[in-house]
């Protein structure tokens, strides 16, 4: 007795052995029909056009002939031409469909990386870590795509594992001396490492901001980087190495700067308001139009430093070093000098009376020369502030 189910199996091979000879049917149909439009331009059409433009006009069979042969030859070409620009058009669309696999390869690749070295910031292991801070480097240096996504993780890396003040038994107490506090890179290599990377990947990014605050950056080594638009609000940077470094538009509100390298940086409208600066070295420092207000630049060195425009308003700049530095145009309203080292060639803004302010003028030292920093330098023992 037969079923359903095998009148159906029996079924299938049927319609499977009809949907292959229709599709060959239709196969032949179309060759046919391209042979024919081909006939029709090659034998039909030379003619038709030849008397179309005699206009009923009479010739003989050979010049008839000859006619025809020439409108037959520009018709091939013409079919010809078009045949050559639709395989350049198809091997074109087919190279692009090949390119388009392969960037989903690609970025199915990526992915996976990207996957992989987040994972690994989890390990317990600072070995692990540092691994997969270097892979996501690499992952933002070979996909602009992923570049702020890469930028911002190291950033969230640095505030949770360096929050300040210190947290943890394997962290150097917030009171420790400075002096006891091992670098960064000593202490917390992937945190160094994170920071670094940081800096360096935001050479080619867009203005925005960036939250690094409240990290506890003591020591830490930051030489040439490009820290501009990132928050450092609230921070620890005592005694760490910023030498050369772009600071423009960054927040600094409130940072502990105690001590801190700053020679040559850049400091353009950056907020350093209420910010602990004392001891600090600005030799050559742009502080172009910064915001100093309320902060505590005491025995800090700014000379040659260039002040135009900077505001220091409430600022605490006694025995600050001012040698050479050029303050045009900048607003020490309600701002203590009383001990603060000047030079004749220190640039006040207009009717300042140092004076009355307290300033001690001396010679002036000349050129400040180019300081090459070592990595030494931010293990190196820091003087006692008399201001402390």
């Amino acid at each position: 007795m037969d079923t359903g189910e095998s009148t159906h199996g029996r079924r299938m091979p049927v319609v499977s052995r009809w949907r292959r000879f229709s599709s060959a049917l239709s196969g032949v149909a179309a060759a046919l029909a391209v042979l024919a439009a081909l006939a029709v331009v090659v034998v039909v059409l030379p003619g038709l056009v030849v008397e179309r433009d005699l206009g009923g006009d009479r010739i003989s069979a050979a010049e008839r002939l000859g006619a025809v042969n020439n409108v037959r030859a520009t018709l091939i070409q013409a079919v010809g031409g078009a045949v050559v620009l639709f395989g350049a058009y198809a091997t074109w669309r087919q190279l692009r469909v090949n390119q388009e696999g392969l960037n989903a390869t690609r970025e199915g690749h990526i992915t996976d990386r990207f996957s992989r070295a987040v994972d690994q910031l989890g390990s317990e292991k600072t070995d692990v870590r540092i691994g997969g801070l270097y892979a996501l480097w690499r992952i933002a240096d070979h996909s602009a795509h992923d570049r702020e996504s890469v930028i911002s993780i190291q950033a969230a890396f640095l505030r949770t594992h360096l929050p300040w003040p210190a947290q943890g038994q394997d962290s150097p107490a917030a009171e420790m001396a400075i002096n006891a506090v091992p670098p960064l890179e000593t202490r917390a290599p992937d945190a160094q490492v994170a920071l670094t990377g940081l800096g360096v990947l935001c050479q080619e990014r867009q203005p925005g901001w960036l939250n690094v605050s409240y990290t506890d950056l003591r020591r830490a080594d930051c030489d040439g980087l490009w820290l501009h638009h990132i928050n450092f609000d609230g921070a620890c940077l005592e005694a760490a190495s910023i030498y050369q470094v772009n600071l423009t538009k960054a927040s600094l509100i409130a940072a502990n700067l105690r001590h801190v390298e700053l020679g040559t940086s850049v400091l353009h409208q950056s907020r350093c308001i209420e910010a602990d600066l004392r001891g600090a070295r600005m030799v050559r420092a742009d502080l172009r139009e910064a915001d100093f207000s309320r902060a505590d630049l005491r025995e800090a060195n700014l000379r040659k430093a260039r002040g135009h425009g900077t505001k220091f308003t409430g600022a605490d700049l006694r025995l600050a070093d001012l040698r050479g530095t050029d303050l045009t145009s900048a607003d020490l309203t309600g701002a203590k000098l009383v001990g603060a080292l000047a030079s004749d060639v220190t640039v006040w803004p207009t009717g300042f009376d140092i004076q009355a302010a307290g300033v001690v003028v001396l010679e002036d030292p000349g050129d400040e020369p180019s300081i090459l920093l070592h990595a030494a330098a931010i293990a190196r023992n820091v003087p006692p502030l008399h201001s402390a």
